[in-house]
């Protein structure tokens, strides 16, 4: 395996310690055969061993029997990883990688070794920000105002940031662009279209009602199109995703301990999410939370009736829209609704059951796009060579339209045609499933 001189003795040998670490059974599951390095998005691009699973994995395993110790250049090589969770699915042992990988970042905090840029972001957002409703939307609000107000405008072409250390001038472009009106949870129930089918949860959740405000809207007016009285309940917080993808374990389940109460008290069927990386973390929080006396049952209650949205609405079964949409539309899989919880047919036929639209398959599909979380941030060079590759086998399909089911996807395709002056737009399923049955509603 290449980057042997990490098999040295220069540092202090410190292995996993603790209840959260990466287990023998886990780790020994790989038998290094090799079927995930072509589903694998940093090997294909980089094509050396250590950027692939199986290399990660024998880092954690050298680690685990003292042979190395947590070092600089072994957390550079885990900190590369996407967690897009491919080699799972192409997993013939079934490898729980991403357990592995979210037990192994806590090892590498616990250290205190996380990588400058990973840090940076640990600290100023996703343990004080995020977690923290009111502040994340204040934050939110300024950032909305930055961007409105012609200040980003001024800072891009002064290019002030370059003159700056700490590379915030590339994190500075990786800032999204805030939705003109946010979403967030309420008191009020959306209710039925004709007689209630199921009462819905809805996660709100933390960023994509600040990005894509609009999107989360659709949702509720597709739920309610199809029959559900829709709770968006109060109190609920960020799923944990992005602080469990970063090694954060313990703020993470206590997120995951608030979002159980609160929709326990909401009285709902199921829990409805429009967040391919949310529906993931929340359908694993009975994992999270297994050795918890006080939260394992609730938590497992909690992942049993958590549904991505198109997997709800097919289940349903939803009421395909009457009214017809001519245009060729091309599906980008996200990650974590592909490969996490395996979902990939429902999408499509929701898009198949429009009249008119016309679903071109891309290349690759279920390669990740790049996003990952706040990994365009982490390490811009190599999300941006991900993106390219993805943004070419878009191209290839000569589609007007671009559909995804993840907010962090959506934002890095829009960043993809920005690149490329691009005139397609991005869209969730259910903004293009909103839109039909709004055309509908102005022919009755």
């Amino acid at each position: 395996m290449t980057g042997s001189n990490d098999m040295t003795n220069e540092t202090k040998k410190v292995g996993f310690m603790g209840v959260d670490s990466p287990s023998e059974s886990d780790m020994y599951r790989c038998v290094h055969c090799g079927l995930c390095l072509s589903a694998c998005p940093t090997y294909t691009h980089l094509g050396v061993e250590t950027e692939s699973p199986r290399g990660r994995i024998a880092y954690m395993k050298a680690v685990h029997e003292g042979r190395i110790g947590i070092t600089d250049r072994v957390v550079s090589h885990w900190e590369k990883c996407l967690q897009c969770r491919a080699c799972e699915a192409v997993c013939p042992s079934g490898v729980p990688y991403g357990r592995l990988m979210e037990q192994t970042r806590f090892q590498v905090l616990t250290n205190n070794k996380q990588g400058s840029e990973l840090r940076r972001i640990s600290s100023i957002f996703l343990r004080s920000i995020l977690p923290r409703p009111k502040l994340l939307k204040i934050t939110a609000h300024l950032v909305r105002m930055y961007q409105r107000l012609g200040l980003q405008a001024l800072v891009r072409t002064t290019r002030i940031l370059e003159a700056l250390p700490g590379n915030l001038d590339k994190m500075e472009k990786q800032i999204p662009v805030m939705s003109d009106r946010f979403f967030g949870p309420s008191r009020d129930i959306y209710k039925a279209r004709g007689e209630t089918k199921k009462v819905v949860g809805l996660l709100s959740g933390c960023v994509m009602p600040l990005m894509q405000g609009d999107t989360m809207e659709a949702t509720v007016r597709v739920l309610v199109r199809n029959g559900c009285d829709v709770v968006v309940p109060v109190g609920q917080v960020c799923c944990g995703a992005l602080n469990l993808h970063s090694g954060d374990l313990k703020l993470g389940r206590a997120l995951a301990k608030k979002n159980i109460d609160i929709f326990i008290e909401s009285n709902v069927d199921v829990i409805v999410t429009s967040s391919a990386g949310c529906g993931s973390s929340m359908k694993e929080y009975s994992e999270l939370l297994s050795d918890d006396p006080d939260y394992g049952e609730k938590a497992m209650w909690f992942s049993s009736i958590t549904k991505d949205v198109t997997e709800f609405l097919v289940d349903l079964p939803w009421e395909p829209p009457l009214h017809e949409l001519n245009r060729k539309i091309t599906y980008q899989d996200p990650c974590h609704l592909a490969h996490a919880q395996r979902i990939m047919d429902a999408p499509r036929k929701l898009l198949r059951s429009i009249k008119g639209v016309e679903l071109i398959e891309m290349k690759q599909s279920t390669m990740c796009c790049g996003s990952a979380g706040f990994y365009s941030m982490v390490q811009p060079e190599l999300s941006h060579k991900i993106l390219h590759t993805k943004m070419r086998n878009i191209a290839d399909t000569d589609a007007n339209q671009i559909v995804t089911a993840n907010p962090g996807c959506m934002m890095q395709l829009e960043n993809g045609l920005l690149d490329l002056n691009g005139e397609q737009t991005v869209v969730h399923v259910v903004d293009i499933l909103d839109e039909a049955y709004a055309l509908e509603a102005q022919n009755v």
